[in-house]
């Protein structure tokens, strides 16, 4: 059920994805979910207007190493020719896959004609996919939602004038552009979308636990599943959805697994974002982390001030040992 897939010239060794996660999905934790078995991981949603100013910001974003390969980068904008610049300067620093955001519903991106604001410009959308699809070599993919209405009538659209324009797959979200992320995703519409498409369709939303992969890629027939906000506390989900789909009978995470996620989270984001950036996000990163286990609450509340990797190892240390104690 979640065999290789292409996308384009792109072979990827199973069916799961990291979706884009602002703030979330840099380096570092895409080479968690990349450990745990997700077979494509994304970089957060980055400017173009950013990339083409050569904001150092924004081309950090691009930042990548071997180990994570292959990597998506989405980028968002409204104008054609700035899109397309970016993405070959995209492309340029190691994107395996350049993707582009069409379900972006802040107000902020909206309001520039970028994001979700796409859906109901088709007109602007048709040239930003042409330009991009010209300016690369490498795969073209983009995510969208519903669209401004529950109807899908716009997903299904911009889904039909992404393969005319030579985009390689879709992915779409099945909420709609004032929904955010209330409410249910309705699933209906990634199967409408496959329906409609000979290219690949990757199916997101609602994937809270690893069966319910399993069973968007059954009642949909998507051809891959993105996971978003479950993997942030819980990497392994990934890993767990290749045993389901494999047969074996999953477990609920060892805490050692929790413990070593913490562990190599915070080295690789010291050595990346240094010692002091990293120590102030680790506040609540190392907490999402702990999400499950025995008392985590009181190491929520350990770790809010920590200032150096040593503290903060230390405070993994005594939650560690505070559990084992509370087993024996």
């Amino acid at each position: 059920m979640f065999p290789s897939f292409r996308i384009g010239s792109l072979v990827l060794d199973n069916a799961t994805v990291l979706a884009p996660l602002a703030g979330i999905s840099n380096l570092p934790f895409r080479l968690l979910a990349k450990e745990k078995g997700c077979a494509l991981v994304c970089s957060e949603m980055v400017s173009a207007k950013g990339l083409l100013f050569q904001s150092q910001k924004t081309l950090r974003y691009l930042d990548n190493a071997p180990e994570e390969k292959p990597l998506s980068v989405q980028i968002f904008g409204a104008e054609a020719d700035s899109m397309a610049a970016a993405a070959k300067i995209a492309e340029s620093a190691g994107a395996d896959i350049v993707d582009i955001n069409f379900g972006c519903s802040v107000r902020k991106v909206v309001k520039t004609g970028a994001g979700a604001a796409l859906m109901k410009d088709a007109e602007n959308a048709e040239k930003i996919l042409k330009a991009v699809r010209q300016s690369l070599s490498v795969p073209l993919t983009i995510k969208i939602r519903s669209g401004w209405d529950a109807s899908g009538r716009q997903a299904l659209a911009i889904a039909r004038m992404a393969e005319d324009c030579g985009a390689d797959a879709v992915t779409v979200h099945p909420r709609t552009a004032l929904q955010g992320f209330r409410g249910n995703a309705d699933w209906s519409l990634i199967a409408r979308v496959k329906e409609k498409l000979s290219i690949p369709v990757i199916g997101n939303g609602d994937i809270v636990r690893a069966e319910d992969a399993i069973r968007m890629k059954s009642e949909t027939g998507c051809d891959g599943v993105m996971i978003g906000r479950a993997a942030i506390g819980s990497p392994w989900i990934f890993s767990r959805i290749l045993a389901l789909e494999k047969g074996e009978k999953i477990h609920p995470a060892d805490p050692e697994m929790h413990f070593d996620m913490m562990l190599r989270y915070l080295r690789d984001s010291v050595r990346y974002l240094g010692e002091k950036n990293a120590c102030f996000i680790m506040r609540s990163r190392l907490g999402w982390l702990s999400k499950g286990l025995p008392r985590s609450s009181a190491f929520r509340d350990a770790i809010r001030q920590i200032t150096s990797e040593a503290e903060a190892v230390e405070k993994i240390s005594d939650f560690r040992r505070l559990l084992c104690e509370k087993e024996s």
